[in-house]
Parts: structure tokens; sequence; C-alpha cells
């Protein structure tokens, strides 16, 4: 089954961004306790293990450049592009949509869900989201999860976020306020149109973020997914 295999192929690639798995040592490597870098040669996990998932690359880390480098890692550079590709067919790629993109969607609309779903609505992986906008999506690992993780999502990527694309709206009016004609002018519009209802759910996930991360909240991970996955409720997406 090419699409299970690739959506497995792309849950272990998330595995080891986070340290859960690493492609030097077999098995499992990390579900809590020392965390030890030099089990991770080859491919080294996501440092502060937050992965943005956002529908641009506004970060370093940004998980489908993380995702892009893994397959470089595992395959080699020469036939990066032909395997994302193949990669991209095997999701499902849509005409209008490069490679990345079809990933990007994958991350964005999909991974979360089957995630869930694999791990019976107890999951490992807890995905940050400001609501049905996706301003603003990042994945943590629960076994990495410290006291100020909260706070660290909050100030190294949503506020930053919010920076970011409270500057682009300003550069996209700009150039439209310049003149653009015809069909640009209509997709511009539309664009920062999104880019503004982005804006206004970041601002109200901020507040929780806020409130969450002052409290410094702290867990147990012998009481398990659920009773600590509540906790974050607020701010974390839901589990159906």
């Amino acid at each position: 089954d090419r699409e299970r295999d690739v959506r497995s192929f792309i849950s272990y690639a998330v595995g080891c961004m986070m340290g859960r798995y690493s492609l030097d040592v077999d098995g499992l490597v990390f579900a809590g306790g020392n965390f030890e870098p030099s089990k991770y040669q080859s491919f080294m996990p996501d440092v502060d293990g937050v992965l943005p998932v956002l529908d641009d690359e506004y970060f370093q880390d940004d998980i489908v450049g993380r995702f892009v480098e893994f397959v470089e890692v595992c395959f080699g550079s020469a036939k990066l592009e032909e395997n994302l590709d193949w990669i991209a067919a095997s999701l499902g790629r849509r005409t209008d949509e490069i490679s990345r993109d079809t990933i990007r969607r994958c991350f964005l609309d999909e991974f979360y869900r089957d995630h869930v779903r694999t791990y019976r609505k107890r999951p490992i992986y807890w995905m940050f989201s400001s609501g049905r906008q996706k301003g603003f999506q990042a994945l943590i690992y629960m076994h990495r999860y410290q006291k100020d993780t909260v706070a660290l999502v909050r100030t190294k990527y949503l506020l930053e976020l919010e920076g970011r694309i409270d500057a682009k709206v300003k550069s996209l009016q700009k150039s439209l306020d310049s003149g653009i004609a015809g069909a640009s002018k209509t997709q511009v519009s539309r664009t920062i149109a999104k880019l503004e209802r982005q804006l206004a759910e970041l601002r109200t996930h901020d507040e929780e973020m806020h409130s969450l991360a002052d409290d410094m909240l702290e867990i147990d991970l012998d009481d398990g997914v659920k009773e600590n996955y509540a906790k974050f409720a607020s701010v974390l997406e839901a589990i159906r």
C-alpha cells in the first residue's frame, strides 16, 4: 500500500525530527529520561523540540523544510526532487501543486488527524493550534515537554509569526495601493483578507497561550496522555 507506507515514512521522519527515533540507532531512542545528542549523528533532532506547521515557510525549522532535509539525508541529493515528486504523487498531488505544496498540505490538514487515529486518541505529538484559520500550528513531543515549553512556543514562534504576518500584510497592501491590475489585484486582495483573519485568530490564541505560559504547568508521564493533554486543551488541537 504505497500511500500507507509513505504516510508511515512521514511519521517516522517526524519521530526523527523530535528525537523519538534516530537513523543511527535501532528502535525507540527517546521516550523520557536523559536526552543524549550523541545518538543522533546522521540527522539531528530539532533543537527545541518545536516544529512549526504553517501554510508558508516563516521559520528555519519549518516542518516541510526539515522533512526535505530528512529525505535528502536518507536518500541523497542527486534524486531529491525525484523522490519528493514520488512522495507527493503518493499523497495525491493536485495539478496546481509542486511537490513541496502537497507535502505542506499533508502536514497542515492530514498528519495530525492520522497521528491521533494511529495512537487511538492518545497522541504522543501534540499540536498547538490557533483555530480554524490555521494561522498558527506547531508540534511538540510530549516526552520532551518542559514547564517552560508553552512560553517558548509563544515567544519564539507565535509572537514572531504575528510580526511577520503583519509585515506581510502591510507589504501586500502597499503593492495593492501602487496599482496592481486585473487578476493579480484580486488575488492580492484575497491573500490580504486571509492573512488578516489569521492575525485576528493569532491574537486571540496569544491571550490563551500567555495565561498558560505564566502557569508553568508540569506534566507527569505516568498520568498518561489523556489527563496531561486536558491541561492544555484551550491551546491544542481538539482530539476527535
